[in-house]
């Protein structure tokens, strides 16, 4: 492993105080140099049943799996889920024990970035057999999807995310497709989230106005909404027009996630427009969350920006903010980029610290306890780089976290 750290630096004026929590370095260590041509998104995923972590990782033609060792420097063995088995290429990837065995299998987006399939794997009777692929059927310009019960119904669905509207569609199908009881032989039934956005290069799921029902919150080049199911169906909230563009495909925003500071206080961050240049945060006001947030650039600059997770990496109660873009910047220190942005403890001034720069053209990441010493470590993976790697938090440690 290499250790990698940038000194801070300030991103919104004065100078900023020291936090009380000490800030995390990472140990780099490469998993892969080149499983693929590109690596198209990477998630976790308890594969092998031994109640640890594994890499999951999607790549043009095929899903791989690098299981956890046991020793912090033993190897992370790579594993096929498939190759060759879905038409090419395999775009997004969500993990969930759809066929309700108790172990997990994955949900694929495919056929990127041509007319849009979606697809499950169901394992063997054992990991040494063959997966076996189950097709859902063509949806047009399939991006991002996960699981999640935003339908109320007590079973999660899978939410998928087109990026591009259907030629004569003013946008794309925001759509939840239920698991049936025998998903092999049933139809799974789709319905229809929202159909008047477009270039919704993500979504998140949450309860954001914290009735008891989960929540879709999206980006596209309209800006965030956040998506509620009502009695009478599913009603779309504006909650802030992202960045202002030139065109309507350099406005609004791509990346999206959901967070909280260390007061409790809750926040978005967007990277802005789609794989954009600049990284914004939004904060409810007090109109409440269903009414616009407030918005924020905390840093510019970048090429590509494309991936964004929020984790508690130094376990001062607060998330932090995970970044990565894949292209060059003619912005000193702005690619291709992993960074971690850290806020003071109202959310109006954050920092940013540089974890790997150049080593991962980031086209996708996330972050989660992979050692068990209660310390998020962070995964990147890369598109011109082809790469995956992990990052270990070298913090103390402080138990197994969730």
């Amino acid at each position: 492993m290499r250790r990698l750290r940038v000194a801070a630096f300030l991103l919104s004026g004065a100078w900023l105080p020291a936090a009380a929590a000490a800030e995390p370095t990472f140990a780099a260590r490469v998993i892969d140099p080149h499983p693929g041509e590109i690596c198209y998104a990477v998630t976790l995923a308890d594969v092998d049943g031994d109640a640890r972590q594994d890499i999951v990782v999607v790549t043009e033609n095929a899903v791989l799996w690098y299981g956890n060792p046991a020793e912090a420097a033993g190897e992370w063995k790579k594993h096929t889920v498939i190759r060759d088995q879905t038409p090419r290429d395999n775009v997004c990837i969500a993990p969930h024990d759809i066929d309700g065995d108790g172990k997990v299998d994955f949900a694929v987006g495919a056929s990127w970035p041509k007319t849009g399939s979606v697809h499950w794997f169901r394992r063997g009777a054992s990991l040494d057999e063959p997966w076996k692929v189950h097709d859902l059927g063509p949806l047009h310009s399939t991006h991002r999807m996960r699981f999640a019960d935003v339908l109320g119904s007590g079973k999660a669905q899978l939410i998928v995310s087109p990026l591009a509207a259907p030629e004569g569609k003013p946008g794309v199908a925001l759509t939840a497709f239920s698991v049936p009881t025998d998903p092999v032989k049933e139809r799974w039934l789709a319905t229809i989230l929202d159909g008047s956005l477009n270039r919704m290069h993500n979504h998140a799921q949450a309860d954001v106005d914290a009735d008891g029902q989960i929540d879709t919150l999206t980006a596209s080049r309209e800006g965030v909404h956040l998506i509620r199911k009502r009695a009478d169906g599913f009603a779309k909230v504006a909650l802030a027009s992202g960045i202002a563009g030139g065109t309507p495909d350099a406005s609004g925003s791509g990346e999206i996630k959901l967070g909280s500071l260390a007061g409790g206080r809750e926040f978005l961050v967007t990277v802005e427009p789609m794989h954009g240049t600049a990284v914004a945060v939004y904060h409810p006001t007090a109109d409440g969350p269903a009414a616009p947030w407030r918005r924020t650039v905390i840093d510019t600059g970048y090429v590509r920006g494309h991936a964004l997770a929020t984790v508690d990496l130094d376990g001062d109660g607060g998330d932090e903010i995970v970044f990565g873009s894949s292209d060059q910047s003619a912005v000193e220190g702005h690619g291709p980029t992993l960074a971690v942005y850290r806020a003071n403890i109202d959310g109006s001034r954050w920092t940013r610290e540089v974890i790997d720069a150049g080593g991962v053209t980031v086209e996708d990441l996330v972050a989660a306890d992979l050692t068990g010493d209660g310390n998020p470590d962070i995964v990147a993976v890369g598109r011109a780089t082809h790469n995956v790697k992990l990052y270990v938090n070298t913090l103390p440690p402080r138990g197994r976290q969730p």
